[in-house]
């Protein structure tokens, strides 16, 4: 029978315990074979040596996160006791970590407001991501949607856009409707691609566990435990918009993406984005985060081109 002694040190001991003790019974639970008491800022442990080596890494592991956050929740907690690698610890206490992707890859949020997404996307359950092209706001929130579902928050993804002609014609593309479809949806795809793995994802979409669909499929739905993300919403007029809102069950998220800078919509049509931002700005359970140049994650000429772009039409509203 071998003995720990372990002092908590640099932290509010109340933090390390939790209310009610419920870290430290949780702590006390994941460690069977061992007797474990806690005083204080000292903790005392009896059993096997090797348990007891376990233990002691976790202790360090947990006072490390509090000392690192300035707090911790119950799912850090399980979390951290869950923890088998570095790549797993390297998630867990990086917070701007949303997800592991596909080989091994990180994607988390690279810049201030896309951190601000983040914590809107935790505090709210409807969130608006406004900003201009290659500033991540689709990519992370297809990487929120994917740590949703990971983590069981959700039952389903879906993934929709409005099929608005851009310069090109849907009746002059090849196939049926839903291959006329794919080539509005693909960036979605692409997104999901470098987060799930082929086969699963195939798995998931053939499933319905996952699915990508123009926005016209959301009509007469009730959108329950899923996670729902409306990209390029700039493109949707009033109906639109109001339709899909309106489709928010319980239990959901929803993040609606777009830039009002770039709508493809007929002229004299107004933005359905653009209207329900001056609508719903002064409902508090609806969050709204403001992405610019400075947040453009592509190769550093987008942010120019954008600045560029920007500066011309100021100067064509001015004229």
């Amino acid at each position: 029978m071998f003995e720990l002694n372990y002092e908590i040190t640099g932290i509010d001991a109340k933090t390390f315990y939790g209310v009610n003790n419920q870290y430290f019974n949780l702590l006390k639970s994941t460690f069977p074979t061992l007797k474990i008491t806690g005083r204080d800022h000292f903790i005392f442990a009896l059993g096997n040596n090797e348990a007891l080596d376990v233990l002691k890494n976790k202790l360090d592991d947990l006072v490390s996160f509090i000392s690192k956050h300035n707090s911790i929740t119950l799912k850090d907690v399980e979390n951290i006791l869950n923890i088998k690698n570095e790549t797993e610890k390297q998630l867990v206490f990086d917070q701007d970590i949303i997800v592991k992707g596909v080989n091994g890859k990180i994607i988390k949020a690279k810049t201030t407001n896309l951190k601000k997404l983040v914590k809107e996307c935790e505090k709210k359950d409807m969130v608006f991501a406004i900003g201009p092209a290659g500033t991540g706001k689709t990519y992370t929130s297809v990487a929120l949607a994917a740590k949703a579902l990971r983590d069981k928050e959700v039952k389903r993804i879906i993934l929709t856009r409005p099929a608005v002609e851009a310069g090109e014609s849907l009746g002059f593309l090849p196939g049926d409707l839903k291959e006329k479809l794919d080539p509005y949806l693909q960036p979605l795809y692409d997104a999901l691609r470098d987060m799930i793995p082929h086969e699963k994802l195939e798995g998931f979409i053939e499933k319905k566990v996952i699915e990508v669909a123009p926005l016209a499929f959301m009509r007469g739905r009730t959108l329950d435990e899923a996670f729902v993300i409306l990209d390029e919403a700039q493109n949707t007029t009033h109906s639109q918009m109001k339709m899909f809102l309106t489709r928010m069950g319980m239990n959901a998220k929803f993040i609606i993406t777009g830039d009002p800078s770039q709508v493809d919509l007929p002229l004299r049509q107004k933005s359905g984005l653009k209207e329900a931002m001056r609508i719903l700005k002064d409902v508090q359970e609806i969050g709204f985060v403001h992405l610019t140049e400075e947040d453009v994650v592509r190769h550093p000429v987008v942010r120019k081109i954008i600045n560029a772009y920007g500066n011309e039409e100021k100067r064509q509203r001015e004229e």
